[in-house]
């Protein structure tokens, strides 16, 4: 399939805050591997400007993204139910930066979010929803199964018996749903949005971004390990903090 002329990823700076929106509003921003790439490149590219202290991920027009784009695999086989290295790769690729750079990330979710762009912004540090946004992990549905994360982050977000609910009926739910189920940091009316976001975006922005990409290090190094590794490694651990004494002068 020959992709659409353009970026399929926009990139817009406003001071310390970066937002990038998925671009292709015509398929309700379905991921594909070009888009991937772009979002790949984008986020190498911020998370080593020091100047940029948070990353908003959104979509343009009424969606997040409606998930994977199956045409803009052509004639693949998924075997396995598997969407192959196409996409696998660039995705991972994706999360990987998501997880990892030192600024934190808000997934600004405007409308439908499903599967794949599920999983991108379950990686995200933070997750605003409009309450009405309809989201859903719909892999079973298809006959596929998740490789980017999904049976990993819906059920720490969750629990056990409610992410196999969702899972295993590929059930639709709002962002108001998810917010009370605290798989999102919350959600608020479709209008109210962009000044929530941009609300939080400022007040993360004005902490010290070396006490935030601890926080971000430790969050996600507890997620994989237990409890007692996880104190061991917040005490054993040094982060580049440079603004402490500047921050405290005048308190001490």
């Amino acid at each position: 399939m020959a992709e659409e002329a353009g970026p399929q990823v926009l990139v817009d700076r406003d001071g310390p805050v970066v937002t990038l929106s998925l671009n292709r509003p015509a398929a309700l921003n379905a991921i594909t591997p070009v888009m991937l790439g772009q979002l790949s490149s984008a986020l190498a590219e911020v998370g080593a400007d020091p100047a940029i202290r948070v990353v908003v991920l959104t979509g343009v027009g009424r969606a997040f993204s409606a998930g994977v784009d199956l045409k803009s695999l052509g004639g693949l086989s998924l075997e396995g139910g598997r969407v192959g290295d196409v996409l696998d790769l660039p995705a991972r690729q994706a999360i990987r930066l998501l997880t990892t750079m030192p600024k934190v990330v808000i997934a600004k979710v405007n409308g439908p979010c499903f599967t794949g762009a599920l999983e991108l912004a379950l990686a995200c540090d933070i997750v605003v929803a409009a309450e009405s946004a309809k989201m859903a992990d719909t892999h079973a549905k298809w006959g596929l199964r998740p490789t980017w994360g999904m049976s990993q982050r819906l059920i720490r977000g969750v629990g056990p018996a409610r992410a196999r609910l969702l899972s295993y009926t590929a059930a639709t739910f709002t962002g108001a749903d998810a917010a009370s189920w605290g798989l999102i940091a919350a959600a608020v009316p479709a209008d109210q949005l962009d000044s929530e976001v941009s609300r939080l975006a400022s007040t993360i922005a004005a902490n010290s971004p070396g006490s935030v990409a601890a926080y971000k290090d430790l969050y996600g190094h507890s997620l994989d390990v237990g409890l007692t590794d996880g104190i061991e490694y917040e005490a054993a651990t040094a982060y580049p903090i440079a603004d402490t004494d500047e921050r405290v002068t005048g308190f001490r």
